[in-house]
């Protein structure tokens, strides 16, 4: 990612509220929005990534526009590189090894996971799946010896 190497998420029960968090990230820090969607079961994604400032200052202004609709937050300073690519889908693997998942009930934990997997061990992400049609959960796709 070129502007940055962290990560931040605020993910709300309310579609409405998601817009308003989406507007007031993008307004508040120099930030890049990664996804901006609604997702399983009726809540609202607000996931973006830039310089570890920029993203605190979103994150705690997104809190702020989100109210008591927030259930779910987090940012990832020093995140590690091949999780961007994962996120949308472009991981070039020229081929596949070994196949590892890790299922989670949140959007946050799914992506600290598949950071914390490939910051400890020598895998590499396929795709990260962040709760569509799946009933809010997410997962991560992995490969390695």
């Amino acid at each position: 990612m070129s502007n940055g190497n962290a990560i931040g998420i605020v993910e709300t029960s309310s579609i409405a509220r998601g817009f308003k968090i989406a507007d007031t990230v993008l307004k508040t820090a120099n930030v890049r929005m990664v996804v901006n969607r609604t997702i399983c079961p009726g809540k609202y994604m607000v996931l973006f990534g830039g310089e570890i400032d920029d993203v605190s200052a979103a994150v705690e202004a997104g809190l702020v526009a989100g109210a008591h609709t927030v259930v779910d937050h987090f940012m990832i300073a020093n995140l590690h590189p091949s999780v961007f690519p994962a996120i949308s889908g472009v991981s070039h693997l020229p081929e596949l090894q070994s196949l590892g998942v890790i299922e989670a009930f949140s959007v946050s934990s799914v992506i600290e996971a598949a950071d914390a997997a490939v910051k400890a061990t020598p895998v590499q992400l396929i795709n990260l799946n962040l709760a569509m049609a799946i009933g809010g959960k997410g997962w991560v796709s992995m490969t390695g010896d």
